[in-house]
């Protein structure tokens, strides 16, 4: 075989474990994921120190979610710390009965949703479900979140944070489940995360 066959096969395989990999995981209709998530006030934190840039710990964050879609980033400077997106629900947005209706994506750092039949109020849509930002705190965190597949639940605990570097820059995480568009999303500094 010449090296163009060798490619176009090497190619096809790389597609085929992707997709195979990236399959969503179904649980039939129920909730799966009924708590919110537990946000409360920091005691003591100190500044944490991850690629040369700053994080500053606002808030103990915890969760247990239904993963709704992930999304992968390498080209923008936030991948420096967070390379991976969550889109989560959790009570009513984690039930497939719910789900089956509404069209779920992720770009450019947003999470999109998109139904023609509400199965429950937009507001509820809205404060259970989020797009965040997850920062691993080691490599077996950031290898377990590169992992992550819809439908499955993921329980983690850690930070939401600031993040900033030294030309300026900052990237600063949502303090609310209630807001939506731009600023809305979580920044999370991830200690330790469980997927079922």
């Amino acid at each position: 075989m010449n090296w163009k066959t060798l490619l176009v096969i090497g190619l096809i395989a790389y597609g085929a474990y992707h997709t195979w990999h990236g399959r969503a995981v179904t649980h039939g209709p129920g909730v799966i994921a009924a708590s919110d998530p537990i946000q409360s006030e920091i005691s003591r934190a100190a500044p944490i120190e991850k690629n040369g840039y700053q994080l500053t710990p606002l808030a103990e964050f915890q969760a247990e979610a239904r993963v709704l879609s992930s999304d992968s980033y390498h080209l923008d400077r936030e991948s420096d710390l967070a390379s991976v997106d969550l889109a989560l629900g959790w009570g009513h947005m984690s039930d497939e009965a719910i789900l089956k209706n509404i069209q779920i994506s992720q770009s450019g750092r947003f999470y999109f949703w998109h139904t023609d039949q509400f199965r429950i109020p937009r507001e509820e849509i809205e404060t259970h479900s989020a797009n965040m930002h997850m920062i691993p705190a080691d490599s077996s965190v950031e290898s377990a979140l590169k992992s992550v597949r819809p439908g499955q639940v993921v329980n983690f605990s850690g930070y939401l944070v600031e993040a900033r570097a030294t030309d300026g820059w900052r990237w600063k995480s949502s303090l609310s489940r209630n807001d939506t568009g731009n600023g809305s999303c979580e920044l999370v500094y991830v200690k330790s995360l469980s997927v079922r």
